[in-house]
């Protein structure tokens, strides 16, 4: 599984590298902090595929990459997605290494 670190992602929004950031938490969750993504949570997914870009990377990012994880498995391994990857760490590791003003809880 593909993946991109907090730095690395800040680094592709500051020089407007082409992507799709998909944030699979929970509405609750998205409503404490977000990083501007589009909210898809992870049980309306499968619900949603034609929203996932496939011409782009589309970084998956949760609270901290497990479910984010679980997301990209299995949309790679039953709709054959070659282009999804997990953000390290999640938005807690991205307020942790990048931006500590997002309180997450």
């Amino acid at each position: 599984m593909r993946s991109v670190t907090p730095q690395e992602l800040k680094e592709w929004m500051a020089k407007g590298t082409p992507h799709q950031l998909v944030d699979v938490r929970e509405a609750y969750e998205a409503e404490l902090c977000g990083l501007g993504g589009q909210l898809i949570p992870m049980g309306e997914i499968l619900a949603r595929l034609d929203e996932l870009k496939r011409d782009v990377p589309v970084v998956v990012h949760c609270r901290s990459g497990n479910r984010s994880a679980s997301v990209i498995h299995a949309l790679e391994s039953r709709y054959g997605f070659t282009n999804l990857v997990n953000l390290e760490g999640g938005i807690l590791g991205y307020a942790r290494e990048v931006d500590p003003t997002l309180n997450c809880g």
